[in-house]
């Protein structure tokens, strides 16, 4: 199950993110979390030492690289410069799984209590003024629209804060969306945003709430987002020292918090995958990123590339090992 972790900036999405992996990990299933925030703080959220959190390299250098990989033998990608961030599989791509070994893996995730764990590197001085952040998720993208993962698998992804993470079609790319949302007016607000964007769209969109103090907290929630409340998770000794440093193991974590972490995990597996909206959407972001500038930088129409009948999902990997 593929799983974004949006919300307002502050509103805890990261740590959300990194417990919800952290505790599936512990259970057992197989864990892919990638940072893909302006502001990367996973790695240390999930237990990574400060020093060692400023992973180089990182996947936000390594867009070629991904590219080159993935195209395979697909003909009607005949170089990784016609390649958009967009571009969809097809007959000859390679395909990526939750848990196997290749080369973009081997290169920019590590192993983290049992996550395979990748950032997509912050900005740095070279980008300002001249790069925007989504090119540094690019590589995400591309991933996230070539991979063939299973119900009992998690890829989590820690999104930009705010409405920036409807700036491009990765939005669709995901199982499941979880909102992270503080009980105030802003938080809120950032649902409303979300909830607006989603809903042409067919995401399906959970909010967790975060922060809660009393019931006072709870029903704040329930009057601004409705249905849409998933569970909530109260103020926490356990989460207050993970982020001064001292990560316990997951299971010390306080059980009604625990209990909403269970219910999000839940929530994603009885929704399933829908791999003909997965791809059909796919589609569409494609042909949108050819037509408004891929087809001018590649002089050719990009949205040639898509092939209508090539729909993933889990029967494209037992084809190939057949």
């Amino acid at each position: 199950m593929k799983l974004a972790f949006v919300g307002k900036g502050g509103s805890g999405k990261t740590t959300m993110a990194s417990l919800f992996a952290r505790r599936a990990a512990g259970l057992g299933h197989a864990v892919m979390a990638i940072d893909a925030d302006i502001n990367q703080h996973l790695a240390a959220a999930l237990g990574l030492d400060p020093d060692e959190a400023a992973i180089d390299p990182v996947l936000g250098e390594r867009l070629g690289d991904v590219k080159e990989y993935l195209r395979g033998t697909n003909p009607l990608i005949p170089s990784a410069e016609l390649m958009l961030k967009t571009t969809p599989p097809g007959p000859g791509s390679r395909l990526l799984t939750v848990g196997e070994s290749n080369p973009v893996y081997d290169e920019v995730f590590r192993d983290v209590e049992g996550i395979r764990f990748a950032a997509t590197g912050g900005f740095v001085d070279d980008d300002l003024g001249v790069a925007c952040y989504h090119s540094k998720v690019g590589a995400v993208e591309l991933m996230l629209n070539h991979m063939i993962d299973r119900e009992d698998e998690f890829v989590v992804v820690d999104m930009v804060a705010g409405a920036e993470a409807f700036a491009s079609g990765m939005f669709t790319r995901f199982d499941q969306t979880f909102l992270v949302c503080e009980p105030t007016l802003r938080s809120v607000g950032v649902y409303r945003q979300y909830a607006g964007y989603a809903a042409d769209y067919d995401v399906d969109i959970a909010v967790i709430g975060n922060k809660i103090d009393d019931a006072d907290d709870v029903d704040f929630l329930r009057e601004h987002v409705g249905e849409a409340l998933l569970g909530w998770c109260s103020r926490s000794r356990y989460i207050k020292a993970a982020e001064r440093g001292r990560i316990g193991p997951i299971d010390e974590l306080e059980e009604d918090n625990l209990a909403v972490l269970d219910a999000a995990r839940e929530r994603a597996v009885a929704a399933g995958k829908d791999w003909e909206k997965f791809t059909r959407q796919a589609h569409e972001f494609h042909r949108r990123a050819a037509e408004s500038w891929g087809n001018d930088r590649a002089g050719i129409d990009l949205a040639d590339q898509i092939v209508p009948d090539y729909i993933l999902g889990e029967h494209l990997l037992r084809a190939q090992t057949v």
